[in-house]
């Protein structure tokens, strides 16, 4: 059997795909070194090491390689990360391109025998937003959405690593739970702002299935992947949309650069229309560790009240109504 380091080696290669693919490697949950190991969860994004800590509870050790202000779009892995990745008993990604540079790795994780899954893979294609010819990747904005794509990493977890199957679900019944209590509380906060002033402008295109799921129009001034970049044509389209529209705040993102909504600010300013920066969201990842923020429940509804504030020209939200972002997770 191949070991974990010849593993790295291959995944290091510039021909790892091509090399793995003439290597199918065997692998079984036995290859963990003790029934009551922790299983090793390799994950991309925070929200998805947030969907695997609630499932897996206290049988799994997750290792996030994308942190707080990280952009997946323009990631590239390292060294370290290859190694957390061949050393991995389960992966799971995005997926649609949302870690465009890390496809190939990807594909050579999966050839060298580890289970390697994207947790967008079971939502219906007719519930997917496409921009051009590429699907939008950003489905955590839809809390619905997620809640499949919980299911996705339950059922995966369950089928790989059977003897714990129970466990997992127990989990993922509880986390399911709090899921659509925080759906039900976005639309609620997101009731409260009078139609006409349910517009959204952001630093890049993230924010489509929100818009869709809680009745918002979206505007972002980069595309669905911040490896597209705005030109000045884009800026100035978004100044007359702003002003025509007197369009009382707009946002930064926590991953993206605030350099173009500053100028785009500054730009209605030399119009005369005073338009205020909201505040920053969480678009492609979350707060730091061991803040509110920092979980997907705390990282929703951080952006809800922060939006319907601004909107609404008021402190964000209703904490005290809002859905626990620091509950412990049940472990059955």
């Amino acid at each position: 059997m191949t070991t974990v380091l010849s593993r790295r080696h291959l995944l290091r290669s510039a021909a790892a795909a091509s090399v793995l693919a003439a290597m199918p490697l065997a692998w079984s949950p036995a290859t963990r070194a003790q029934d009551d190991d922790a299983i090793k969860v390799t994950t991309t994004v925070g929200m998805i090491a947030d969907i695997v800590r609630n499932v897996g509870g206290d049988r799994v050790a997750v290792t996030g390689l994308m942190g707080p202000g990280v952009d997946p779009h323009l990631y590239k892995p390292s060294a370290s990360d290859v190694d957390k990745l061949a050393s991995a008993d389960i992966v799971f990604y995005g997926g649609l391109h949302l870690e465009g540079r890390m496809e190939d790795t990807f594909e050579g994780v999966s050839r060298s025998g580890i289970p390697t899954f994207a947790v967008t893979a079971d939502i219906p294609e007719d519930q997917l937003l496409t921009a051009g010819e590429q699907h939008d990747p950003h489905v955590w904005f839809d809390v619905q959405l997620w809640i499949t794509a919980t299911d996705t990493v339950t059922n995966r977890l369950a089928d790989t690593f059977p003897d714990d199957a129970d466990l997992f679900r127990a989990n993922a019944e509880t986390y399911r739970a709090q899921l659509e209590e925080l759906d039900a509380y976005v639309r609620t906060q997101a009731e409260r702002v009078p139609e006409a002033q349910r517009v959204l402008v952001t630093a890049h295109d993230a924010f489509q299935y929100f818009g869709r799921a809680y009745g918002f129009e979206v505007r972002g001034l980069q595309g669905i992947s911040t490896a597209s970049e705005a030109g000045a044509g884009d800026v100035q389209e978004l100044i007359d949309f702003i002003v025509e529209r007197q369009i009382r705040a707009i946002f930064v993102e926590s991953s993206v650069s605030p350099a173009t909504i500053e100028a785009v600010q500054q730009g209605a300013q030399a119009r005369d229309w005073e338009v205020t920066i909201g505040g920053q969201l969480f678009s492609d990842a979350m707060g730091e560790e061991g803040t509110p923020e920092g979980t997907y429940i705390g990282m929703v509804t951080a952006n809800i009240d922060t939006i319907v504030g601004a909107l609404l020209g008021e402190d964000a939200g209703t904490p005290e109504a809002s859905p626990s972002a620091s509950r412990e997770v049940t472990h059955a």
